[in-house]
């Protein structure tokens, strides 16, 4: 028979394990509130001296580790029993600064810990808790709704929802736990107010990006709204955003006729989003140290990865230039980030980034802690992607004169590519028996192949004779990858050629070789592998997009042969 010290809901108990034996059990019951658990499988009794004297007593041959039970306490007003002596709560408290023996208070049994041990910040959202391990703490912490343990950043994520901030810093006032608050909220260009009646529904236009609705609340209207993926409710303007395309405006128009309001369409400029400082314009500007740069490419981090990193980190100290990057602490970090949201008006994925290039220096060149720079992050926006119609796709082919733009487009439009993964094809990598192009190495260091057309390979033979390319596919003047830039600037030419007013980027035409696929037919799995995705959702997002397909679609009902 083995006995051990445990918390059974958020109680301090014996833990009694022993193979069964009826005599045993009967035993065992003569204990007051001796109590068998389904869930740990053993029984259970106070941990009070009597009952431990009269486990004893009553199984002699008890084992149990004197590191797990090595006193027995009762608690009993503000005087303590430790082994048969009472002793006064203000001495142990007096105490636990000389010793490591466990602490008693007035709520219980705690392990000592050490103010640097115990860390507790507070954000507009959030209450991270860094604590050493202990399971009276944490049946404690599981005491809150939505608790859950960050894994990432090694500490306790508790929701800053009513007083749940004022309740753990109560529970570990007396540990000396360092508390840091940050959560003053980021000031939020919200704009101008939107005004409706209740007769009315307004449709604000950002940017083609989203749809913000404004309209008085009705259950009902509310229930359909929540239909249209991505849907979410935006409480810091009060109104419904849903991701912008043509199929989800001509849905909320119907819903809109539907429930008898008059549907008011707005266009939204977005506010402008401030450029960083250039380099040009710093005195004194400072380079991102080479050992970012170095530990960036020993992890194998991608070239565009690579760069991104560096421009951010150097904007970042740049943006404390008497102070080492060393030496600038959290608060620092969270004013910065603080400062890109409110004066630069960057996105969510750009702040996103910003954290990110900062942690990497941090946790992985000097190899310290996990940090959890407690602005919160944004969620991730929910955007659609802009498509272009088969007739757009056709005018601006047509509309592109150079030969080797025109076979780039082309090639972009028919293989579904990555502007970066185009600029990396070389001539091998063009396989005209099996009608395949080979990508190498691209997003997420991986390869697969796409399609071939027909098309594509006539004009990159016509383009090869003419511009006679030696290693990669496409070439700039002395013989290096053609440039991005480039790429996107012919594209901007032949989009404003033949007046087309969407927000068109090379990425494109690759949004739209998938949806054109979709809307042929072709199974979702097979150009989830064509795109390299690696998770299946990613190319669902297709499928909220293509107008095409349901006209097709006919009920089971019409197949019946009814009188």
């Amino acid at each position: 028979m083995k006995a051990s010290k445990i918390v059974h809901r958020n109680e301090t108990r014996i833990r009694v394990d022993f193979p069964y034996n009826q005599e045993m059990v009967s035993k065992l019951r003569q204990i007051v509130d001796a109590k068998w658990s389904k869930t740990m499988g053993a029984w259970h009794v106070p941990y009070t001296s009597e009952a431990f004297g009269q486990l004893k007593t009553l199984f002699p041959e008890l084992e149990y580790e004197t590191r797990e039970i090595k006193e027995i306490e009762e608690i009993n007003g503000n005087t303590i029993e430790i082994n048969g002596n009472k002793i006064e709560i203000k001495e142990i408290e007096e105490e636990k600064r000389k010793t490591k023996l466990p602490v008693i208070s007035n709520r219980g049994v705690r392990g000592i810990s050490t103010s640097n041990n115990i860390t507790i910040e507070i954000t507009e959202k959030h209450v991270f808790l860094k604590i050493p391990k202990n399971e009276t703490d944490i049946q404690y912490i599981r005491s809150f709704k939505y608790v859950r343990w960050d894994s990432l950043n090694y500490c306790w994520s508790i929701p800053n929802l009513g007083k749940n901030a004022e309740k753990i810093k109560a529970y570990f006032l007396d540990r000396n736990a360092t508390v840091t608050d940050y959560s003053a909220k980021i000031e939020k260009n919200i704009g101008n107010a939107v005004t409706f009646t209740r007769n009315e529904m307004v449709v604000v236009n950002a940017s083609n990006r989203l749809l913000k609705l404004y309209f008085s609340y009705q259950k009902e209207i509310v229930a359909e709204i929540k239909k249209i993926p991505y849907c979410k409710w935006n409480g810091d303007e009060n109104c419904w955003e849903i991701p912008y395309s043509e199929k989800f405006m001509n849905e909320v128009n119907g819903i809109a006729e539907l429930y008898s309001l008059d549907f008011i369409y707005r266009e939204e400029t977005k506010s402008k989003v401030k450029p960083r400082t250039s380099r040009h314009d710093i005195e004194n500007f400072r380079e991102c140290p080479q050992e970012y740069i170095a530990k960036l490419k020993e992890l194998r981090y991608s070239k565009n990865t690579l760069d991104t990193y560096k421009h951010m980190f150097e904007e970042f100290i740049n943006h404390y230039p008497g102070t080492e990057p060393e030496e600038i602490t959290d608060v620092m970090i969270v004013d910065f980030l603080r400062y890109l949201v409110n004066e630069r008006n960057i996105s969510g994925s750009y702040q996103n980034q910003s954290i990110n290039s900062i942690k990497f220096y941090y946790e992985r060149v000097l190899g310290g802690q996990r940090k959890i720079y407690t602005i919160d992050r944004p969620r991730k926006e929910k955007f659609l992607p802009e498509v272009l119609s088969e007739e757009e796709v056709v005018k601006i082919l047509n509309a592109t004169e150079n030969l080797k733009h025109k076979a780039i487009f082309m090639t972009i439009y028919s293989a579904g590519l990555r502007i970066g993964e185009l600029i990396n094809l070389r001539i091998k990598d063009i396989d005209s028996n099996r009608m395949q192009i080979r990508v190498e190495q691209a997003k997420g260091k991986k390869d697969r192949y796409t399609l071939l057309g027909n098309k594509t390979l006539e004009i990159l033979r016509k383009y090869v004779v003419e511009y006679k390319p030696k290693v990669w596919l496409f070439e700039g003047l002395k013989g290096e990858q053609y440039s991005t830039s480039s790429i996107q600037a012919n594209l901007k030419i032949a989009v404003d050629k033949v007046g087309i007013r969407k927000r068109i980027t090379v990425h494109t035409l690759r949004h739209s070789f998938a949806t054109h696929l979709l809307e042929a037919g072709t199974d979702i799995r097979y150009i989830q592998s064509l795109l390299g995705h690696q998770n299946s959702k990613t190319t669902e997002i297709y499928t909220h997009i293509t107008t095409k397909g349901f006209e097709q679609i006919k009920s089971p009902l019409d197949k019946l042969d009814i009188n």
